[in-house]
């Protein structure tokens, strides 16, 4: 269920509302993320916070948590004449807040779920203070924020603390602002994401917020005693009042009927549905998702689906995988993607529909293990081989360790999903292609490669040996209205003198290798790789145009209110011939023309190593222009952007079709009903050159593309057809 499904207040006061009840279960159960900055740290508090989060945290949700440490008038003595160091006497009072002992049963279960949920990496703490001279003082800030699965928001603050008095026995209020029912309760909800972002990454100038690792190990130590319980909420706070726990101080007894129902309930779910994933009747195929689930059975359950990117190619593959289950046993499926990033993006989805087991496989986690643990389970524990699972890796990551992640698996009854599949046509990629795997699916806007014929022709036998595949294009999708209208801006750029004679040299060069390449009886590796490095020397004189740089600048002084609102800019990968990097290059000279007119914007990048908090902070709007290169190019969801600068233009048809996808996505932040789409487009100096028309028919060939689905095609067709 989405948020404006329930039915919630505008305020909540205790003791007449049963706020816990009332509120924060009803919403957090349909939560996920979880954002919560409250007073002091306890484990008082603790307990409290954690009313509520046991659907959320079930599901996998994210919780951030920001309190404030409980100094003593000792405390801030020593902090004041310095005795020890101001971490330390922080943390020791951290420390002392964390009892040693659990004063009943539901304390210690709740204290035992949280400190699943901090080992886990759901549950984050950090602490925040105010610093002033020589002494501290304490962040007493009362905010949340909560998000659902459609992208509704709600904003919570008031009076009240995380601990059982506040809940219980004081008088308290708390008001509620939601992202949907109002322009003005959306601004509200806006500003308290924006507040709460600069708190959490210490961007707040006067605050001073930490992670203290130690508080993390201190309460995995004291109350992590086994898994964690998700049924706590409904045991403490059930609605059925034929359901009754007999708990007291030290007594974890239940009565046994109750305990019956429970497993009755828990066993009914089971076999209530037998389709792998479980949408609970929220999400159900659209006709073009149909269409692609007919395809999909109708191929022997192996497709490609050449979908636009934003008409939801995850959910598809998804639906396809239940259609599979209701005609055969499906125990696993295998989902391999480019990025990380991409790892945890599909994770989120499918842990809204999924109860079964979920390994992340990439650098950087701990996995190995939990593949031992299936091998073995195969091996001795046949009846536990059919539990359900999900297996979510990078194709680096399943290219070095596909033996032992093969090995893991039932073949016969699992399904492989390949995100922006158009990757495995890489020889380096398609040699690793499992085919034992019988059940296929490829994902990608374009699986076609541009130059690759043998690789493409891999992965359509692989995935799509009929050579059927689905088709949703960009035209298929704004006409349906899942993506937005747009309009499609080109600025003509030409080459210096310089760069032009640069191209000419390379290509005379690539002329020349590619007639020993093209008609050798046996390929040298070295040709083949030195024409490849050629051709990329080339296409990076027409990314990094040097008269791109003016356009751009005076482009976004023209109207710098405007461009300045969700902007993400494409930069061209590398350093100019000073040795910058070109996306600082671009962001330093906005920046300085901004300053001169004396505009503040706040500017960021997303790149390799980046945190996807940018991405949030970019959505809440945060951040209003965002600088980026390849990073943005597969599968990353940022619907909130409005506009895109394509400096790094691209003729690849798959680039530049998947960064369009990036701000045609529709966004409830936004309500974005038209983007915009600015491309520079680079032409020879003169047209004397004899390599001058391949390049004007290279880059309006790209242009008429973007142009030929824009709602201003008629006045951008006539402008490009001048050069051609």
């Amino acid at each position: 269920m989405i948020f404006p499904n329930l039915s919630i207040k505008q305020e909540y006061r205790s003791p007449q509302d049963n706020i816990i009840k009332d509120f924060y279960i009803p919403v957090l159960e349909n939560a996920v993320s979880y954002r919560r900055s409250v007073g002091f740290f306890s484990s008082s508090a603790l307990v409290e916070i954690s009313k509520g989060i046991c659907e959320l945290a079930k599901k996998g949700g994210k919780i951030e948590l920001v309190a404030s440490p409980y100094l003593s008038a000792e405390d801030e003595e020593a902090i004041r004449k310095g005795y020890e160091s101001r971490a330390k006497i922080i943390e020791n009072a951290l420390l002392r807040g964390l009892k040693t002992e659990p004063e009943n049963f539901f304390e210690k279960e709740r204290l035992n779920l949280l400190a699943n949920l901090v080992e886990s990496g759901v549950l984050n703490i950090k602490i925040a203070f105010t610093e002033n001279g020589s002494s501290v003082g304490m962040y007493h800030e009362k905010l949340g924020l909560v998000e659902d699965s459609g992208g509704n928001k709600i904003a919570f603050s008031g009076s009240m603390n995380e601990s059982d008095n506040a809940f219980t026995k004081n008088y308290e209020t708390v008001d509620v602002f939601c992202s949907w029912k109002s322009t003005d309760e959306k601004v509200r909800v806006i500003q308290k994401e924006t507040a709460f972002a600069a708190i959490w990454g210490n961007f707040d100038e006067k605050l001073k917020v930490l992670h203290f690792p130690s508080i993390d190990k201190a309460i995995l130590e004291k109350y992590k005693r086994g898994t964690a319980d998700f049924e706590l909420d409904k045991k403490e706070f059930s609605k059925d009042r034929n359901i009754m726990y007999k708990i007291s101080h030290g007594d974890k007894t239940v009565i046994p009927d109750v305990v019956a129902v429970a497993e009755a309930d828990s066993v009914d779910a089971v076999f209530e549905d037998k389709l792998f994933f479980d949408f609970k009747g929220k999400k159900s195929p659209r006709p073009h998702q149909k269409k692609a689930i007919e395809n999909f059975e109708s191929n022997n359950f192996q497709t490609l689906l050449a979908m636009a990117t934003g008409t939801g190619k995850t959910l598809t593959s998804l639906f396809c995988a239940n259609e599979l289950s209701k005609k055969t046993e499906l125990i696993s499926v295998l989902i391999i993607v480019p990025l990380k990033d991409l790892v945890d993006q599909w994770q989120k989805d499918i842990e809204e529909c999924f109860s079964g087991e979920i390994i992340p496989i990439c650098s950087g986690l701990d996995w190995k293990g939990k593949l031992s643990d299936l091998r073995l389970l195969k091996i001795l524990k046949k009846d536990e081989k059919n539990k359900k699972l999900v297996i979510i890796t990078t194709y680096d990551s399943f290219c070095g360790n596909d033996d032992k992640i093969l090995e893991s698996l039932d073949l016969d009854s699992t399904l492989i999903i390949a995100d922006e599949v158009h990757k495995f046509g890489a020889a380096s990629y398609s040699k690793k292609l499992p085919e034992k795997i019988k059940y296929r699916i490829g994902l990608s806007a374009t699986p076609k490669r541009p130059y690759d014929e043998k690789g493409t022709k891999s992965i359509f036998d692989y995935f799509c040996p009929s050579e059927t595949p689905y088709v949703f294009s960009i035209k298929d999708a704004i006409d349906a209205d899942m993506l937005c209208h747009y309009e499609y801006h080109p600025t003509v750029v030409p080459l210096t003198d310089f760069e032009m004679e640069d191209y000419e040299n390379i290509s005379e060069k690539v002329s020349r290798l590619s007639v020993i390449v093209n008609n050798s009886a046996k390929t040298d590796k070295e040709d083949e790789d030195r024409l490849e490095q050629l051709l990329k020397e080339r296409h990076r004189i027409i990314e990094r145009a040097q008269n791109k740089r003016a356009e751009f600048l005076e482009i976004m002084q023209s109207e710098i209110s405007k461009y300045k609102d969700r902007t993400i800019v494409f930069c061209p990968d590398g350093k100019d011939e000073n040795g910058k990097d070109f996306l600082e290059v671009y962001k330093s000279e906005l920046w300085n023309e901004f300053v001169s007119k004396g505009k503040i914007v706040r500017m960021s990048e997303y790149v390799q190593g980046t945190k996807r908090e940018i991405i949030e902070s970019f959505t809440a709007g945060a951040i209003d222009i965002l600088f980026a290169k390849q990073r943005l190019n597969e599968g990353i969801d940022i619907p909130a952007a409005k506009r895109a600068f394509f400096i790094a233009s691209s003729t690849s048809e798959r680039e530049f079709i998947q960064r369009r996808g990036r701000v045609l996505r529709k966004s409830p932040e936004t309500n974005k009903t038209l983007a915009e789409i600015f491309d520079f487009i680079v032409v020879p100096p003169d047209r004397n050159s004899i390599y001058a028309q391949s390049i004007v028919e290279n880059e309006i060939k790209r242009a008429m593309d973007f142009a030929a689905t824009a709602d201003n095609y008629a006045e951008i067709e006539k402008i490009l057809r001048k050069y051609l």
